[in-house]
């Protein structure tokens, strides 16, 4: 019975911990990239339009990020909203 709870305990444990793993598509662009951020720009454009906040983005961001290539899951935002400055 002893040998039992621990092993309930343990498979529970470790369903926890997979539960907060990645998902493939994640795992996926881990794998392909040796960092997690492209550059230092590519850093500060992630801290500054973190999930939950409006994003900003700037024309700017958008020729950095094609030029150095940055990737991850894509901040969407239609013309209007593209600062100029």
């Amino acid at each position: 019975m002893r040998m039992n709870r621990r092993a309930l305990l343990l498979g529970l444990t470790a369903l926890l911990a997979v539960a907060g793993c990645a998902t493939g598509e994640e795992w996926t662009t881990w794998s392909e990239h040796p960092s997690h951020f492209a550059s230092g720009d590519h850093l500060f454009f992630s801290t500054r339009n973190a999930e939950g906040s409006a994003p900003r983005v700037t024309r700017e961001d958008i020729a950095m990020a094609r030029d150095q290539g940055w990737w991850g899951k894509p901040i969407t935002v239609s013309q209007e909203q593209i600062l100029e400055r």
